[in-house]
């Protein structure tokens, strides 16, 4: 087994509610100039869950499962900062007080954790529900490969990750690698420690080549020359690793949203392609 920091991390709280849907105005401008009316983030999706496909929905930025926000907007910076991929989840007020799940994803410009959980205990769920973040995985590195930054998931979850190492490289499975000039709105920020930055959807041809069009919930994708490590740029040669938090969207620019959990500056990552690739696969 990869040598790991995982004992030293800090286990830590972090909580929100059920974030109920919002709308500004009922249209969103499709990529032809056209006003559609379709819904979008937030709240519970009840037919909606990790592991589904998340192209062919009536829907735009649609977020599996529960949806979750902090009402005090720093509290908020922190759930999303604290948060990782297969965190526990766990319901504290409410029909469905008790009911346990795990963090899918975390969507920035909107700033929701997604969670899920099973389908009987989603329908005792209401809107402002409190639900809690056991948030373990920031900071986490592996021994031999400090080159790599890991960020937004649990380390519970990365052990469990079928990882290959060859000639001084770590491969992560992935079900597809996508070219950095797909890479669209997000890019540019900060950090890559919060939120998640969206694959352009909008060429046709991108569906076929790079199989977009079979992109799940949940999915491990690998971003080619996309450093993520401090921020979000283009770097010839750098791998980012992430996960299809949200769905596909209308809007110029957007597609289905990746949180970043692994990125390096030179090629010490890389992808292994399996169709099964899925945290859905790897949770317990």
């Amino acid at each position: 087994m990869l040598k790991s920091n995982k004992e030293k991390l800090v286990i830590q709280s972090a909580q929100g509610k059920i974030h109920s849907p919002i709308s500004r105005t009922p249209y969103k401008v499709n990529r032809e100039g056209l006003g559609e009316v379709l819904p979008s983030v937030g709240g519970i999706c009840y037919n909606v869950k990790v592991g589904d496909n998340c192209m062919n929905l009536v829907g735009d930025h649609v977020e599996p499962g529960v949806s979750i926000k902090n009402d005090n907007e720093m509290e908020n910076n922190a759930l999303m900062l604290l948060a990782g991929i297969g965190n526990e989840a766990k319901v504290m007020t409410g029909e469905a007080k008790g009911a346990k799940g795990y963090v899918t994803g975390m969507h920035g410009g909107i700033e929701h954790v997604i969670t899920h959980f099973n389908s009987e205990d989603m329908e005792n769920m209401a809107i402002s529900d409190s639900i809690i973040i056991k948030c373990h995985g920031l900071g986490f590195q592996f021994e031999d490969y400090e080159e790599i930054k890991f960020m937004n998931i649990d380390p519970n979850l990365m052990e469990r990750i079928p990882l290959e190492e060859k000639d001084g490289s770590l491969y992560m499975p992935v079900v597809t690698e996508v070219p950095a000039h797909l890479m669209g709105s997000g890019i540019g920020s900060a950090t890559a420690v919060s939120g998640d930055y969206d694959i352009m959807t909008g060429d046709m041809e991108s569906f076929d080549e790079y199989g977009l069009v079979k992109l799940r919930f949940g999915d491990f994708v690998l971003l080619k020359d996309c450093d993520n490590t401090y921020g979000r740029q283009y770097l010839k040669g750098s791998v980012s690793i992430g996960v299809v938090v949200h769905s596909d969207c209308i809007l110029s620019g957007h597609g289905p949203g990746i949180a970043v959990v692994a990125s390096c500056k030179t090629d010490k990552l890389r992808g292994k392609i399996d169709k099964n690739a899925n945290i859905v696969n790897y949770m317990r």
